[in-house]
């Protein structure tokens, strides 16, 4: 009971630090990928709204049920590599959802979790993310064309705040960013509108090419990218909650949300290991309070999801872009790096990012499932001819 009274304010700067980290750089991501599906501003709402419930409760259910800092954050990863779709109707994207999240709960309940993981080799999961995150890292510098002094202090901004206050960078440029656009008229203040939440149900429709060019990359993305690294960090940290009801919760409550745009959610990894460290607490077994903060926080925040688009929405264009572009380049850089740690099968990798990047749609499927089984094929290919 000593615990529940304790208020520390090492939780609540490590809960406010990994919910900022969480929301500052893929809330806008998770905007620009419903605008991709058509979505009207009362469903980006929903979107929000739903997402922010959903990681909500997990993060307080799971904390609180296992006493470890447990954290579920939506797929990023997965967010960004459906930005670049289009011609995509959102019901069938929703669809697409469901599937995804059906396929993490029959790969986890059935206990083939570690197994089909072991089928996708890292660097070409590594490839293939990479390849969709470069053309959307670019976009920032295609942004500064129209707006150079803007870019150029929130890309400035970034690089020399990560010398002292890595943590802080993202919050730091979307300030820097929001101030400059306030002072150069840039602000569209008329759309800054108070909405309030809303759950507005998006009715799905499953059709077999959305399914596959969708609902797999997305699967595969979220598997190997969020939920696999989420629990490497619990386990470099010593904790030891089972894996599978942590993967079962996080697909039933995509399940449950995706209707209403909760498009997929799972375990967190790099802002979940803000809450894991002893700057936290001296105490391991007390670190999980921070956990409990952060999902208050995502409550909070599901309860302004109104106010979240309109915000998006009187911000230009080429400020979203670049801090969109700007706060994947960690996760590019490290992507790239381990997509060609395996000397012996470069050349899968190569292949894997140059289809994921192209943009190509064959037989109706998108580019990253082609950059996947050409990787794979080549793959092996390559290990063949270093075997002989």
């Amino acid at each position: 009971m000593t615990a529940r009274f304790t208020f520390s304010s090492a939780h609540v700067a490590a809960a406010i630090a990994a919910t900022l980290v969480a929301y500052g750089s893929s809330a806008v991501i998770i905007f620009q990928t419903a605008q991709t599906f058509g979505s009207s501003a009362a469903q980006i709402n929903s979107w929000f709204t739903a997402l922010g419930l959903g990681c909500g409760l997990m993060t307080l259910y799971l904390s609180l049920r296992y006493k470890e800092p447990l954290m579920v954050a939506w797929s990023t990863p997965g967010a960004a590599l459906m930005v670049g779709m289009s011609g995509i109707p959102l019901s069938e994207a929703v669809g697409a959802f469901l599937f995804a999240a059906a396929l993490m709960l029959l790969v986890s309940a059935s206990g083939f979790f570690g197994r089909l993981v072991a089928m996708i080799p890292r660097t070409l999961a590594a490839a293939m993310l990479a390849g969709i995150l470069i053309n959307f890292g670019s976009k920032v510098f295609v942004s500064m064309q129209s707006q150079t002094v803007l870019v150029g202090l929130m890309l400035l901004t970034y690089l020399l705040s990560k010398i002292r206050f890595p943590r802080y960078s993202i919050l730091l440029m979307l300030v820097v960013g929001f101030v400059y656009a306030y002072a150069a008229g840039l602000l569209q203040t008329d759309n800054l509108v108070w909405k309030a939440p809303t759950l507005q149900w998006l009715s799905p429709e499953f059709k077999l090419g959305t399914l596959i060019s969708v609902g797999i990359p997305l699967f595969i993305a979220t598997l190997v990218t969020q939920n696999v690294p989420g629990i490497a960090v619990l386990r470099a940290y010593h904790y030891q909650a089972p894996v599978a009801p942590l993967i079962n919760t996080t697909a039933i409550g995509t399940l449950l949300l995706a209707p209403f745009g909760g498009f997929m959610m799972n375990l967190a990894a790099i802002s979940a290991a803000i809450t894991m460290g002893p700057e936290v607490d001296p105490d391991p077994k007390k670190r999980y309070w921070a956990n409990v903060w952060i999902g208050v926080f995502y409550l909070i925040l599901a309860g302004l999801g109104g106010v979240v688009v309109s915000l998006f929405a009187a911000l230009p264009s080429e400020l979203l872009w670049a801090l969109a572009g700007i706060a994947i380049f960690g996760t590019l850089l490290a992507n790239l790096l381990a997509a060609w740690e395996d000397e012996v099968t470069r050349e899968a990798s190569l292949i894997t990012l140059l289809t994921s990047a192209s943009g190509m749609t064959l037989f109706g499927i998108g580019s990253a499932f082609w950059g996947l089984v050409f990787g794979v094929l080549v793959y092996h290919l390559n290990r063949y001819l270093a075997r002989k």
